[in-house]
């Protein structure tokens, strides 16, 4: 390419009402199809008056550039694009017409309210995060951290915990869980957590029999003969009424309920005492 060529490439801004990183995106791939031009391009984000576009548009005029913007804000739209016809400044509408024509297919207008999809984006990735939370912290690992859960579920084996955890997980929720196991002491940090934050869980001991046979079916015997026995199930039973007592811990008993059930109970508990943004589906 020529010195006249690279030359030729203008400087590119970036206008939007939010974060910006939907026209920088754009601006990147489009510039990926012409080698050698390397423009300088500058983000102008968070755009959200029209007495901010003056400033902006002169910022453009005097460095000879040219707009890339995705105002949603119709009002911010016109006025950009009316301003810089006035300046003669080449614009490049990356939200307009595809909103038009959106308009026109779902037939009622759009909200015009910029950075919502940098709000849904970012919903995601909390979700995402909730779900890293909730899988590392199975099955009573990394009991230090059970102050960064939102919702500590605890019982016996086989009651159901992990399921219930994840399904919390996919909800928004960071879930810890924590067995307790017969001649094992909970670890400490159970009773030094918030206690609205734990909820025991309890299963009748015939259907808590009927899991334990399934998972001994399934390691082959291996678990050995106190763990499907209904007297010693009894007494961990006990022993976890025990643990929820000296926590004063809210307890659900799972029993016959859908996990959906169960879910919805453990929400209303932990709501009643903590604050939880449910992320956008």
């Amino acid at each position: 390419m020529s010195n006249e060529e690279m030359n030729s490439c203008p400087n590119v801004f970036i206008v939007s009402g939010a974060p910006a990183p939907f026209g920088k995106h754009v601006a990147r791939v489009a510039l990926s199809q012409f080698p050698g031009c390397s423009p300088v391009v500058t983000v102008i984000p968070q755009v959200s008056t029209e007495e901010q576009l003056p400033e902006v548009l002169d910022q453009v005029a005097e460095r000879k550039g040219m707009i890339i913007h995705t105002m949603v804000d119709p009002k911010l739209r016109a006025g950009l694009e009316a301003g810089a016809a006035e300046r003669r400044i080449t614009t490049i509408d990356t939200i307009g017409e595809p909103l038009e024509q959106l308009a026109n297919q779902i037939g009622r207008a759009p909200l015009g309210q910029p950075g919502l999809y940098q709000g849904r984006h970012e919903a995601y990735l909390e979700r995402i995060k909730a779900i890293e939370y909730t899988v590392d912290h199975d099955d009573g690992r990394n009991p230090h951290e059970l102050h960064e859960a939102e919702v500590v579920l605890t019982g016996v084996s086989r009651v159901g915990k992990t399921p219930l955890s994840i399904y919390l997980s996919v909800l928004g929720w960071r879930v810890a869980n924590v067995p307790l196991v017969p001649g094992v002491p909970p670890p400490e940090e159970l009773f030094q957590i918030d206690r609205h934050r734990v909820v025991g869980l309890t299963i009748d001991i015939d259907i808590l029999a009927q899991h334990r046979h399934w998972r001994q079916q399934a390691f082959g015997g291996r678990m050995g003969h106190s763990y499907v026995n209904p007297d010693h199930l009894e007494e961990e039973n006990a022993a976890a009424r025990r643990v929820f007592r000296q926590g004063n811990f809210a307890v659900i008993n799972v029993t016959n309920r859908p996990i959906e059930e169960t879910a919805d109970r453990v929400i209303a508990l932990i709501s009643r005492h903590f604050e939880h943004r449910v992320p956008i589906t």
